[in-house]
């Protein structure tokens, strides 16, 4: 049992308690917003920096860490590491299985996607009260299977209706050309025929730039640093 804890939890004070859990430390980060107590914004930015952060109260990812804070603080990162794995292979379990035509799976799946790709300019464009992560390497990895997750997504997306000059023969051929999209390679063995395949392809083309590129770049330049914020906050 020893072992299992030093190498899923690691070096955490069991018995530190913070001042605020994650739902009440995303509630003071909208009212920081709304007070402009570390920006001056307004207009369209402030409304967009304001649906941002309200937007992640909105998925699950903020209760499962909140809910596992309160078990014992120092699984709060495991549980956030669990449930990502979760959301990375449960598009792979529609395509291996064909569940493509259970309607309830494919809206989940749409649900779960959407918090991550809010998730990650909520982190760029608001932050204003966010805590320092504990390792910033586990972040950078938790982003790659960010990254998968929507490359997969997308593939199971594909695979509803016939959307490419192709027929897909195999569940990882939407996978395949699912990432060649994302890299904005385009081999040309597949490509989108169908309106709803090109607005696909558009927006995955789309997220590669704002997802992998800027947040990459935003991040990989503060790993080296203490903190990626501007005002460190520790858990108070």
């Amino acid at each position: 049992m020893g072992f299992f804890k030093k190498l899923l939890i690691g070096k955490v004070d069991e018995n530190y308690k913070p001042k605020y859990n994650p739902i009440d430390r995303r509630i003071l980060n909208i009212r920081s917003i709304w007070n402009n107590d570390h920006q001056d914004d307004n207009g369209i930015e402030k409304i967009f920096r304001l649906f941002l952060s309200i937007s992640q109260l909105c998925f699950p990812g903020i209760y499962v860490k909140t809910l596992a804070s309160k078990i014992n603080y120092a699984y709060k990162d495991l549980a956030m590491d669990c449930y990502i794995l979760i959301k990375t292979f449960f598009p792979i379990l529609i395509l291996m299985n064909h569940w493509q035509d259970h309607k309830i799976l494919i809206w989940l799946l749409v649900y779960l996607i959407l918090e991550t790709i809010l998730y990650i300019p909520t982190l760029i464009f608001a932050s204003d009260l966010f805590a320092r992560p504990r390792s910033y390497k586990r972040s950078m990895l938790l982003l790659f299977f960010n990254y998968l997750e929507v490359v997969i997504s997308f593939g199971v997306f594909y695979t509803l209706g016939n959307n490419t000059n192709i027929p897909f023969g195999h569940w990882s051929d939407a996978v395949y050309f699912s990432l060649m999209t994302t890299n904005t390679i385009g081999f040309g063995d597949y490509h989108p025929i169908t309106t709803y395949g090109k607005f696909l392809a558009c927006v995955q083309a789309m997220f590669f730039l704002s997802f992998v590129i800027l947040f990459l770049n935003f991040f990989s330049t503060k790993v080296k640093s203490k903190g990626y914020f501007d005002n460190e906050n520790k858990d108070i």
